[in-house]
């Protein structure tokens, strides 16, 4: 198995469940079981914080047009990368857990008719009646109590901008987290070593958060059948004659000297390195002559789930508080709009100053997708993703905010992503698709052409959710998982 985020997890959890020994082959490091506290906060961040950069990467790239969120580091397999392409930048979490090691751990389930629309050889009722309610369980999701959420220090900036939406005619809703509100409030009683209020959050949480090392991993790893190796970044697939996989990987330290390259060998091979690896891996692949027959669907149907940031300036006497959680509670509800709808997470600026400034992701419906192509020189996907496919997002992202501002008499901020930009849709948090559901796959996440090969992440979705993602890419998880148990896998011999 190749990555440990949350389709992998889910794909180790049942399969050593099954009594089937698995190993796991992951990029980064192992963040839990060493040190009392594993990860940097964003207002002093070193060298923990990003994969071999000599400086930091934060999406808020600026305030009054200065750079105070970023640091010159030492190089070092850091737990977050940017991946950046010609007009698109992606993040992605490095380490045992994937992105759920680096997110916002907002748990949101989408909407019923978008994902029929999404996924349309899904059995949507089953995913709702069972494969949801499941991944939610294991995932140990929770709701903040709504009573402390209208007391509490820490999200004053989200009542105020809940009010402002309120104002303007627009709905909020409470989100979701895979974050221990109960932890939380705890955080704010001063009873427990601060994270979400100690700015922990893009560069991992040392508490409070029920990452995937926490849960479907930590799970599979009781079993006694799961095996994971970090620092192993798998570059080369191979089908052998006799029909069982080889994988060639390069082993690395933490410091990013090269120990080594490794070969493993499987009778089964499950892709879980994401929206960006796991497309690359199999791209590599078919475009080498590796797997030829992959289907030239490989590469298609990417998005960036309508990814955009802005910020908006408030009157002097809106404050949003010096302490602020940094795991979002609430979002802006605008997926009606029948010409450009909106769901907006309502986002901390977690400095520890009052900064009058309301910062917001919004996740937009935007149809255009990407492609991915193998660039033989660089031996590397390449995206094709131009400024003008993002244009839709920012379009519907501008239209429920301008009636925000109008409401409150409010404007945008200019200062925050470099120039005088107000919307920010040139990175994502949230890349999906490339190995899209039933065509370059089955219905199931089997990989056309070839047996026993199957993928299980985000990859799988073509573009867009509506939402964060990661529950979805959970649920779908469980879901083909259920199926490829029943019908191809049995207790045998793994790796080598």
């Amino acid at each position: 198995m190749i990555g440990s985020g949350y389709g992998a997890a889910v794909a180790a959890l049942r399969l050593t469940e099954a009594g089937v020994p698995t190993l796991m082959l992951e990029m980064g490091q192992s963040w839990s079981g060493g040190a009392s506290a594993s990860f940097c906060g964003m207002r002093s961040p070193d060298e923990r914080s990003t994969w071999f950069a000599e400086r930091t990467r934060a999406p808020l790239s600026s305030f009054l047009w200065m750079d105070l969120a970023n640091r010159t580091i030492r190089r070092h397999a850091g737990v977050l990368d940017r991946v950046d392409f010609d007009e698109m930048s992606v993040y992605v979490g490095r380490g045992v857990g994937g992105g759920s090691l680096v997110n916002g751990a907002m748990a949101v389930t989408p909407r019923r008719d978008y994902l029929a629309e999404t996924l349309p050889c899904v059995d949507v009722p089953e995913m709702y009646r069972t494969h949801f309610p499941r991944a939610r369980a294991e995932l140990g999701v929770n709701e903040i109590d709504p009573d402390w959420f209208e007391t509490c220090r820490s999200y004053a900036y989200a009542r105020l901008s809940r009010k402002q939406a309120h104002r303007a005619g627009l709905a909020t809703t409470f989100v979701p987290s895979v974050y221990d509100f109960d932890y939380l409030r705890r955080e704010e009683e001063g009873s427990v070593p601060r994270s979400a209020l100690a700015a922990e959050v893009i560069y991992g949480n040392n508490h409070g958060k029920r990452s995937l090392d926490q849960t479907y991993l930590a799970a599979a790893l009781r079993t006694g059948y799961l095996t994971i190796r970090t620092l192993h970044e798998v570059r080369e697939i191979e089908l052998e004659p006799d029909g069982r996989y080889t994988l060639t990987a390069r082993e690395i330290d933490a410091e990013g000297t090269l120990l080594g390259v490794r070969r493993f060998g499987t009778d089964r091979l499950f892709l879980g390195a994401g929206s960006l690896g796991s497309t690359e891996l199999l791209l590599r692949a078919r475009e080498t002559g590796r797997l030829p027959g992959l289907s030239t669907e490989v590469g298609r149907g990417w998005g960036g789930n309508g990814n955009v940031m802005l910020g908006r300036a408030n009157h002097l006497w809106n404050t949003t508080g010096r302490l602020q959680s940094a795991m979002p509670a609430l979002g802006i509800d605008n997926w009606d709009d029948p010409e450009h709808p909106v769901f907006a997470e309502v986002a901390p600026v977690p400095v520890g100053v009052e900064t009058w400034l309301s910062l917001y992701l919004a996740i937009t419906r935007n149809p255009e997708r990407g492609r991915f192509s193998y660039d033989l020189a660089t031996d590397s996907a390449r995206l094709c993703w131009s400024a003008a496919q993002g244009q839709p997002a920012i379009d519907a992202a501008k239209a429920t905010f301008d009636r925000i501002n109008r409401a409150n008499r409010t404007i945008y901020r200019y200062d925050l992503f470099g120039g005088t930009r107000p919307f920010e849709n040139r990175f994502t948090y949230h890349p999906l698709g490339g190995v899209v559901l039933d065509k370059a796959t089955d219905a199931y996440g089997r990989v056309r052409g070839y047996r026993n090969l199957y993928v299980t992440d985000g990859a799988l979705i073509p573009g867009s959710t509506g939402v964060n993602p990661f529950v979805t890419i959970t649920a779908l998880a469980e879901r083909n998982l259920e199926r490829v148990l029943a019908e191809d896998v049995q207790p045998a011999r793994s790796f080598s």
